[in-house]
């Protein structure tokens, strides 16, 4: 029996799996990091802290599985996307904290990029919408507010990584600085079409070539792992961003296959095959994965709080001691009581795209109870994914009738539930919901031999549940207008 582990770097914590050739997850290991928020609108991490959350995660995974480690043939890794990390190559030091995916603190950089370039000039190599949720703007920040910084990257001294690309140039202590093209496809740095750096993007950012990774395939030979942190020499041979991985990971192969992702965010990706689609309505064009030098593209909608929401009214509400009782408290009512909550902490992602945009409570009466807000917090997840998947349907033309799910929140039966009615289509769960560290593992499988092609992988994703509706269309319709007017009146408070 041949093995594969796969690093999931996620927003909150690390989590490293051992799969087996059957595609079971024999072993597993998670440790959370600490968020932190010094001024409104930021968010970061200590790069640091996320390295030795999955050096100590990869150990004690291999340690509790009881697996030779002769058996174990290769690694993938999946990550946060977008979040930023810029690092002294010389001494491996970061020179500013990881600039998370949800930080908003480079939006005045945004503001001027729009008004110099316009939203075209970026889009129509990128396939973003210009926004601070992705890396470029966050690079820039660091080269403009840190000491030094900017002369530092024009000698060629920094180092500029997304997660993934950290963790693979730490683990192997500097012999690797790369990333793969679904990472880099996040950066709005990187042409789509071209499938290289742009150079023009980076000339009118300011930011230097010499400071970006090599850019390899998904499935690619990226290097190794030393053997201090797994007990033997292990070849990475699998990377991907966690969404792009999540769509591997509940085998989306085929043009058409939508799948959708309830973590700290939630995002959908509908697998467009190998010609890409442009939005003209918010919806980005992103590298999927490339395979042998063969592309696949995907459509994308980004919402950037889903179970963040959860957490919050968890930590800093106290409504719930842990992020799984929110189903139960929810089910304490039949239905929402009239509050509507929209997520804005850190702006609307799609389809709205208004990083102004703040977060709120709406319907709020004497009558209402922990447990209508809770529903509330649950339901706006299922009200985001319909804005993202009816406009999904429009750009793609092509009509969706079953929708796959993952992550955390997709073990919520009430919320999946909830979400069939919203969506009026099939909701399908797998047995194993963490689909982005699966996908991490198919990826570098595949490329390491362990699994000889996509089909072989398909046929291992296993169901657990299919939620049909159980609404009527009007109902789930009067409910959905009463969310777009609750997202209106939080656009016009700002």
């Amino acid at each position: 029996m041949k093995f594969v582990l796969s690093i999931d770097q996620g927003t909150t914590s690390s989590r490293v799996i051992l799969v087996n050739q059957l595609g079971d997850v024999v072993s597993s290991a998670q440790q959370e990091f600490p968020q932190y928020f010094p001024n409104p609108g930021f968010v970061l991490h200590d790069p640091i802290e996320i390295f030795d959350s999955v050096v100590h995660s990869l150990k004690k995974c291999i340690e509790s599985s009881k697996v030779n480690i002769q058996d174990i043939v290769s690694v993938g890794i999946t990550n946060q996307r977008e979040t930023t990390v810029v690092w002294n190559k010389h001494t491996g030091i970061p020179i500013y904290p990881a600039i998370v995916w949800q930080s908003r603190q480079s939006e005045e950089i945004i503001k001027n990029w729009i008004q110099e370039f316009g939203i075209d000039f970026i889009q129509q190599k990128t396939g973003l919408v210009p926004d601070a949720y992705f890396s470029a703007s966050k690079i820039t920040w660091i080269l403009k507010h840190v000491e030094g910084a900017s002369n530092m990257a024009l000698n060629g001294d920094l180092l500029f990584g997304t997660i993934d690309t950290w963790l693979m140039w730490k683990l192997s202590s500097g012999k690797i600085h790369a990333t793969d093209v679904s990472n880099a496809s996040r950066t709005m740095l990187f042409d789509i079409f071209k499938m290289q750096w742009d150079q023009e993007l980076l000339e009118a950012f300011g930011i230097p070539q010499s400071m970006l990774p090599i850019v390899l395939d998904t499935c690619a030979d990226f290097g190794s792992i030393n053997e201090q942190y797994c007990g033997k020499e292990l070849p990475i041979t699998g990377d991907a961003g966690d969404q792009q991985a999540a769509l591997f990971g509940q085998t989306c192969f085929t043009p058409g296959l939508v799948k959708n992702t309830y973590g700290t965010g939630c995002f959908m990706l509908m697998n467009i095959g190998q010609k890409p689609v442009i939005s003209h309505n918010g919806l980005l064009t992103t590298v999927a994965w490339r395979i042998q030098g063969e592309i696949t593209y995907a459509l994308e909608g980004s919402v950037f709080v889903a179970g963040s929401a959860v957490q919050w009214i968890r930590d800093q509400l106290g409504f719930l001691p842990t992020a799984s009782d929110s189903e139960p408290i929810a089910a304490m009512v039949d239905d929402n009581g009239g509050v509507y909550f929209v997520p804005a902490f850190v702006g609307l992602g799609a389809p709205y795209w208004d990083q102004d945009a703040r977060g709120a409570f709406f319907g709020l009466t004497r009558g209402s109870t922990k447990a209508h807000l809770t529903r509330a917090v649950l339901e706006s997840m299922a009200f985001q994914t319909r804005d993202v998947m009816q406009l999904m349907q429009m750009e793609s033309d092509l009509p969706i009738q079953e929708v796959f799910v993952d992550g955390g929140a997709a073990n919520n039966n009430l919320l999946m539930q909830f979400q069939a009615n919203q969506l009026q289509c099939k909701v399908n769960r797998p047995q194993n919901t963490e689909s982005t560290a699966l996908g991490a593992a198919f990826l570098a499988g595949l490329h390491s031999g362990v699994w000889k092609d996509l089909e072989e992988i398909h046929h291992m994703r296993k169901v657990d549940k299919v939620f049909s509706p159980s609404c009527e269309v009007g109902s789930a319709d009067s409910l959905y207008q009463r969310w777009n007017i609750a997202v209106e009146a939080c656009r016009l408070f700002k």
